[in-house]
Parts: structure tokens; C-alpha cells; sequence
């Protein structure tokens, strides 16, 4: 096991990292964004679309930073709840991961059917921007996908290594 760990590790921390990256990104996308949209109501002119283009990137940000925030403690956990558990910590742990796990898993299959007919069936956005539903859609699909990979990465090293992994300075610092 701790061979194919070490062969691993290095690309999903880095699958992890570019997705916080992605999510970076799509946040600098969004100011710029309003930005422009700031400028052209200052001149006069008109910038269809801008809202719906930066809801759809406040989406992406939000799915794409799952799996970043996940490997970093950034999320909400129940962490007094499994301190309380004392010897039992390990089981509640290996719990909370695999029910995780298994919403995850089920979230990305039906991000994945969803973006699928949305292409399959030409849906397009309300909005002023007409854009094919299915192009935004495409984040939420990998940012799940991602989520995924690393709960199930961090199930399966809890199981294997009694440590899930998650930076335990972040995890640590919520807890206090």
C-alpha cells in the first residue's frame, strides 16, 4: 500500500492544488468581471450577460476549491463530536468519511448526468448570455469528481494508516 501512496501522493496533492488554483482563477475572473461591468455603466455602455458569467464562475469557484479546502481542514468537521468518541475516534472517523464518500460519489454521477443531457437535450441559460448550460456546468462536474477522488483518497488512507491526512494544524486550530 504504501508504495502505490507514494506513487500517488504527489499527483492527487497536486489534482487538489490545481483545483484551489482553478478556483483562484475563477474568483480573479469574477472581479474582473464586475469590474467591466462597473466601467461600461460608467461610459454608458452595456455589458449583457456579465451577472449570469459571474454567477456561473461564483459556481465553478465553489466546486473546484472542494477537494483544496477538504485537503487543507478549511471544512466544517465534527471534530468535538469525534474528540468525544475517545478510543472510538477511529470508527467515527472511518463513519463521517464513508458517508462523505458515498454523498460525494453520488453528487458527481448526477453532476455528471446532469451536464450530459443539458448537452444532449441543447439547454440553454435564461439569461441575456444564451449560453449552452452544459459549458458551466462542466466545473460543477469536475470540481465533484475531485471531491471524490479525494474523499475516497482519504477514507482509504484512514483505513490503511489510521491518519486521513487532512493538514491537522488547520483541523486543530478549528477545534480550539
Amino acid at each position: 500500500m504504501r508504495a502505490v501512496g507514494g506513487f500517488l501522493r504527489p499527483w492527487l496533492d497536486r489534482l487538489y492544488l490545481l483545483g484551489g488554483v482553478l478556483a483562484a482563477l475563477c474568483l480573479i475572473t469574477i472581479l474582473t468581471l464586475v469590474t467591466l461591468q462597473m466601467l461600461a455603466r460608467w461610459t454608458g455602455e452595456v455589458f449583457p450577460g456579465a451577472p449570469d458569467y459571474a454567477g456561473y464562475f461564483m459556481a465553478a469557484a465553489s466546486f473546484l476549491a472542494f477537494a483544496y479546502a477538504l485537503n487543507y481542514g478549511a471544512h466544517i468537521r465534527v471534530s468535538m463530536l469525534l474528540s468525544a468518541l475517545g478510543r472510538f475516534r477511529y470508527i467515527g472517523e472511518i463513519w463521517c468519511f464513508a458517508i462523505g464518500t458515498g454523498l460525494s460519489v453520488y453528487f458527481a454521477r448526477y453532476a455528471i448526468k446532469t451536464a450530459y443531457w443539458s448537452y444532449k437535450l441543447n439547454d440553454i441559460s435564461q439569461g441575456q448570455d444564451a449560453t449552452p448550460i452544459w459549458i458551466p456546468q462542466i466545473a460543477m462536474v469536475v470540481g465533484t469528481v475531485i471531491l471524490s477522488i479525494a474523499m475516497v483518497d482519504h477514507l482509504v488512507r484512514l483505513i490503511f494508516t489510521r491518519e486521513h491526512g487532512i493538514s491537522a494544524e488547520s483541523v486543530d486550530r478549528h477545534t480550539e
